[in-house]
């Protein structure tokens, strides 16, 4: 493939770091030429080294996601991570987890053929509709935990859940979730832990803080953090410094404050005081997760959260821009 500075947005790569290295390891990756293949359209986004585009398949319409990595500005350090997260996404499957399609790859670029979520980013989305219910947030908390499950059944921890990486297609009762980005996240063998610290500060569990080892339930954690805000638009843990929230999350120190949570079920709250424990051993695994009362039982409360849920939930979506690099 020789990507153009249309479908980059960037000058053609010279100097690689590294020395136009292979990144991927798959057999199914293929040097064709990624714009004889497909319409190259708007920007979805971009990373560090990464831009996010539209596309259509040329011969048979189909849209799809194209992430075009520069491998100029790939660092040594990072390949293997990007192998890994290739290696993850060819290996699972389901319809709750960002599909790869397919990998081209030439001496300046690697580029992933993904699966075009049209909704974006999930909070985003729910900012966006003005209205959210309790029904609603556990549609999304059921979908996450279905493909969580479904991950550890496959001996894959993901290590980095949070709201930019869940992804959405369609609305209300029909909204799909999609897990998507896999940098962080590792295959693990039944019973074997894990020691790397990685994911993002808020959403982290304590015994990634402290060093310890750990094994999937860091995962089961984030869950729990994540459906706190989807219950009433702000984290369970805030602090003004970073060594104060790492207290908090240490201590596993929350509550359920009036009057965001006055209208939120018991059953709701349960879910989460099984989710955000301090002792990885008594929290919830997915599939404990999806037993769970509030997931599995047939009643839930239809009204709308709090009203103002929308304006709190936009206030957390523009705090994370503005934490994330260059978001000011």
């Amino acid at each position: 493939m020789t990507t153009t500075p249309a479908a980059t947005g960037k000058a053609p790569v010279q100097d690689l770091k590294a020395d136009g290295e292979k990144i991927s390891t798959s057999e199914e990756t293929v040097t064709e030429n990624v714009e004889d293949v497909y319409q190259v359209g708007d920007e979805l986004g971009r990373g560090a080294f990464s831009v996010v585009k539209k596309g259509t398949r040329k011969n048979t319409g189909e849209k799809v996601a194209l992430k075009f990595i520069e491998k100029k500005f790939v660092k040594k350090k990072h390949i293997e991570q990007l192998r890994r997260e290739i290696d993850i996404m060819k290996k699972v499957s389901h319809p709750n987890v960002l599909a790869l399609k397919a990998i081209h790859e030439n001496e300046t670029h690697l580029t992933l053929v993904m699966e075009l979520v049209d909704g974006g980013e999930l909070f985003y989305k729910i900012v966006d509709r003005g209205s959210f219910t309790e029904k609603d947030a556990r549609n999304v908390v059921k979908q996450v935990c279905r493909g969580v499950a479904y991950l550890h059944s496959m001996g894959v921890a993901h290590r980095d859940l949070k709201p930019e990486n869940l992804l959405c297609d369609g609305d209300g009762d029909k909204m799909v979730i999609k897990i998507a980005d896999f940098g962080l996240s590792k295959i693990f063998g039944a019973g074997e832990t894990l020691e790397t610290s990685c994911g993002t500060p808020d959403y982290v569990a304590p015994e990634v803080l402290t060093g310890s080892s750990y094994d999937n339930a860091v995962d089961m954690w984030s869950v729990g953090v994540i459906t706190y805000i989807l219950l009433c638009g702000f984290p369970p843990f805030y602090a003004t410094s970073q060594n104060v929230l790492f207290e908090k999350i240490l201590s596993a120190d929350y509550d359920f404050p009036d009057p965001e949570w006055t209208h939120v079920s018991d059953a709701a709250k349960n879910f989460i005081r099984h989710l955000i424990v301090k002792d990885p051993e008594n929290r919830h695994t997915a599939e404990k997760a999806l037993e769970d009362p509030w997931l599995a039982g047939a009643e839930v409360k239809q009204q709308d959260l709090h009203s103002n849920f929308a304006e709190k939930m936009k206030q957390y979506n523009e705090a994370r821009k503005n934490a994330q690099p260059g978001g000011n």
